[in-house]
């Protein structure tokens, strides 16, 4: 986990500025973070916030004790929300 300035930081939210798509690989070239959170429900929280505000931004939440930040696209298969 990371800290600072003694605050554990456990996740990061991030909209990917510029990004491409080599096999199922989401590559990020370039990001901006919006905001550093000490837990993934507060994370949440402003993410779907944010995305309910304009869905086509490309958000992501990262947990700091990943080393690099990896992306696979996979097909939604959800249900439909009814209309």
């Amino acid at each position: 986990m990371k800290y600072v300035n003694n605050f554990q930081i456990d996740g990061v939210l991030i909209e990917s500025l510029r990004a491409k798509t080599e096999d199922n690989d989401r590559i990020i070239e370039e990001m901006s973070v919006i905001n550093d959170f000490e837990n993934g429900n507060a994370a949440w929280k402003a993410y779907k916030k944010l995305h309910a505000e304009n869905k086509s931004r490309e958000l992501y939440i990262f947990h700091t004790n990943n080393e690099e930040i990896k992306v696979i696209e996979q097909p939604y298969i959800g249900v439909r929300k009814r209309v």
